[in-house]
């Protein structure tokens, strides 16, 4: 999206229902420093059928005997809702983003205004659904969890074949279990997806803790994203796998000094280290005292700090050379 990380605080459905809740979140997603809020645009009869049990993870976060259907049911947010969230936003200096899970959502949250699109993993093989997202010409940010190489370039090709171009499409490498292990994260997969179809890449993170995705900004990632909430005990499906605020605000500064870090690929002294040259670097001196006209040897000068007078990598150039003046012992040469 740009040379500074996209970094988008996720909220999801974190909000249990609850307009005021999501607010909170906003809140805590603009203090921490976020580019963007994101949460998530679905109706439950067009997303699941009512048949359809939980994943593991949602089992062990929410009543085990309580369907996917009505869990996901009473996290709906409605237009209203919608457009109050957004206004919210717009108050505390943030971006409001939200996955659609069905073509309804992609049209309500294009009419709402929105300019960046992000699509979650499980849609990644949807070929209406990206046919409809890539029509609509935006941003798009794609998810790839549970994806491999060739789905992903499926999904790259309806993307740009039906008219959102190229360099608007930003690739998240992710991995979909709550929480992830460490050895199913494959850091160097989001690399190698960014390297394959030379398109900007990113990384949405679903370990416990930061330092897989302050890893991924080193790696050159563009976009992070990440789940955030405001208490991880509370009930809900993805409240055990989020960040806590003061988590997200450490997660942001640690991207941000990164980010510095990182520099412009050119090595040379920094601004704050040129003074400590003459310091800490060495000069040639007489290493006793030395007449005019006599010849420089290894017996009578060496090496010493401070870095102010002739540069000890022009050793040979002296050696065998005759002294022009009388040096006593110490002396710059």
């Amino acid at each position: 999206m740009s040379s500074k990380v996209f970094i988008i605080a996720e909220a999801g459905v974190n909000h249990n229902g609850s307009i005021e809740l999501a607010k909170k979140l906003i809140d805590v997603a603009s203090e921490s420093g976020a580019d963007a809020v994101k949460f998530q645009t679905f109706k439950a009869e067009k997303l699941v059928l009512k048949s359809v049990q939980k994943a593991d993870y949602q089992k062990q976060t929410t009543d085990s005997k309580e369907s996917q259907f009505d869990m996901i049911k009473k996290l709906e947010l409605d237009v209203d809702t919608h457009k109050e969230l957004i206004s919210y936003c717009q108050t505390k200096n943030i971006m409001f983003l939200s996955t659609p899970f069905d073509h309804d959502s992609i049209e309500l949250l294009n009419g709402l205004g929105l300019q960046i699109f992000k699509i979650p993993s499980g849609e990644i093989t949807n070929l209406p659904y990206l046919r409809h997202i890539g029509k609509l010409n935006k941003k798009v940010i794609l998810s790839t969890g549970m994806a491999d190489i060739g789905e992903i370039e499926d999904a790259l090709d309806l993307l740009i074949d039906a008219g959102t171009k190229k360099e608007n499409i930003t690739v998240l490498h992710a991995n979909t279990m709550y929480p992830t292990p460490m050895e199913d994260v494959n850091l160097r997969a989001m690399v190698t997806i960014g390297n394959t179809f030379d398109i900007d890449y990113g990384y949405s993170d679903h370990t416990l803790g930061i330092e897989v995705p302050v890893a991924a900004v080193a790696m050159g990632a563009s976009v992070i994203e990440k789940h955030f909430t405001l208490d991880k005990t509370m009930e809900g499906p993805d409240h055990k796998a989020s960040l806590e605020p003061d988590e997200l605000k450490a997660m942001v500064k640690a991207i941000r000094n990164i980010e510095l870090a990182l520099g412009s690929s050119i090595k040379k002294p920094s601004k704050s280290e040129i003074p400590n040259m003459q310091v800490v670097r060495k000069s040639i001196v007489a290493k006793k005292e030395i007449k005019k006209g006599e010849m420089f040897t290894e017996e009578n000068i060496t090496v010493k700090r401070p870095g102010t007078g002739m540069n000890p990598m022009r050793w040979d150039d002296i050696i065998g050379t005759l002294a022009t003046q009388n040096y006593k012992e110490d002396e710059l040469i």
